[in-house]
């Protein structure tokens, strides 16, 4: 049986390290379509939430307020959403795609399935269902571990 200790510190270091390969790996397949995960990921975000407020998809990313705000600046700049004032309120501001970014949207789920489909090569199904039950026990517990630690119910308020 493996020293605890080496097993905690080892599946820490291959949670991050599989994290950030994902992450840059799949960066560079998105770089010919000119947009970068994090867009892709706040794009495909609205596809399925269209017309959320800004801060509530914030809040829904788990993201804070100005990183999501510099996003959608991006975003915004290069055609794929619009702020739109709240009838209600003009204070708040709804996100919504555009018709480019649908287009994109439709440009770029072939190469994430493809790019799924590499990295989940070889790899049984219920292996993949054993590990994303797994996971998102694990990321149960951590935020409720952190919403106990701030005395508050949310990681990113």
């Amino acid at each position: 049986m493996l020293d605890e200790r080496k097993w905690d510190l080892r599946l820490g270091y291959l949670i991050h390290d599989v994290s950030r390969l994902r992450r840059v790996c799949f960066d560079r397949e998105l770089a010919p379509l000119e947009i970068t995960r994090s867009q892709w990921w706040v794009l495909a975000f609205i596809a399925r939430n269209n017309g959320l407020p800004q801060t509530q998809l914030a809040h829904e990313l788990e993201v804070g307020k100005v990183a999501l705000g510099s996003l959608v600046d991006k975003l915004q700049a290069a055609g794929l959403v619009e702020r739109v004032p709240d009838k209600d309120d003009r204070r708040v501001k709804r996100v919504f795609l555009t018709d480019k970014a649908r287009h994109v949207i439709r440009e770029i789920a072939p190469v994430s399935k493809a790019f799924n489909d590499r990295i989940l090569a070889e790899i049984l199904q219920a292996d993949l269902e054993t590990t994303a039950r797994t996971l998102f026990r694990m990321k149960q517990n951590l935020v409720t571990y952190a919403g106990v630690q701030s005395g508050e119910g949310a990681l990113y308020d």
